[in-house]
């Protein structure tokens, strides 16, 4: 039940990113009683304090990627956690981290390390998505945030093709438009409209009726990506 909530409360605040990462660390705190639980890896199994605490450090590397700390960038993140778990464990979560962990020497290979051995894929491109949007609070990824994700991007094992996927929903122009729709910007009307087809045929939400509701939020979030992509495009073909 905690994950459904958790699911529920993130997509309201964060949209799909925060629909899928708050399912999968809802399934962590229901799981807190038995002080581990197993992912769907090679037999790997990561506790949830480690999974909290591990995804804060890699916040914080973004937050401190550019020099400076804003503001909107910690209220971000606070409020995520607090969504996640409710304000007094949040600030457990907080207070275990500033005592122990954030005054070491963070090293981003032994972070991302521990989410490669130990969580799915999929969590990490949903920790990805997190990661941008905690770079963006301020309205912009900077350059030296954009070279930051990409390293843990890479640190994770994540494909370039899903990596650059995630920075078009964020930093926006008609070339992410051209990448949503899977083609290059040379591509005619019949491609556009051809590759546009494909696209809707692949991502309409009806494709996963009877799955779990965060995926199919995602799939309508999707879904208007790729419309408002193809309109994009030909508005500028139009023009």
């Amino acid at each position: 039940m905690i994950k459904w909530v958790a699911a529920i409360i993130g997509y309201s605040v964060f949209r799909f990113p925060g629909a899928i990462l708050g399912f999968l660390i809802g399934r962590f705190v229901e799981f807190l009683a038995k002080g581990s639980i197993q992912i769907k890896t090679n037999s790997y199994a990561i506790r949830p304090e480690a999974f909290q605490l591990n995804l804060l450090a890699l916040s914080a590397l973004i937050i401190k990627a550019d020099g400076k700390i804003e503001r909107k960038e910690l209220e971000f993140v606070r409020s995520f956690f607090i969504g996640q778990f409710g304000k007094a464990k949040a600030d457990s979560i907080f207070k275990t981290f500033n005592t122990q962990i954030k005054n070491e020497t963070q090293h981003l290979d032994q972070l991302t390390g521990v989410f490669v051995q130990q969580t799915p894929y999929e969590t990490r491109l949903q920790i990805l998505h997190f990661l941008f949007g905690i770079a963006n609070a301020d309205g912009r990824v900077s350059e030296i945030e954009l070279t930051k994700l990409s390293e843990i991007a890479s640190g994770m094992r994540l494909r370039l093709p899903d990596f650059e996927s995630i920075k078009a929903m964020f930093i926006k122009n008609t070339d992410n438009a051209y990448k949503i729709l899977e083609i290059s910007p040379g591509a005619d009307v019949d491609q556009i409209k051809t590759a546009y087809r494909k696209m809707v045929k692949k991502y309409h939400p009806d494709k996963l009726r009877g799955q779990d509701p965060a995926m199919i939020k995602g799939a309508e979030e999707k879904f208007r990506e790729v419309q408002k992509a193809y309109e994009a495009i030909m508005d500028k073909k139009n023009s």
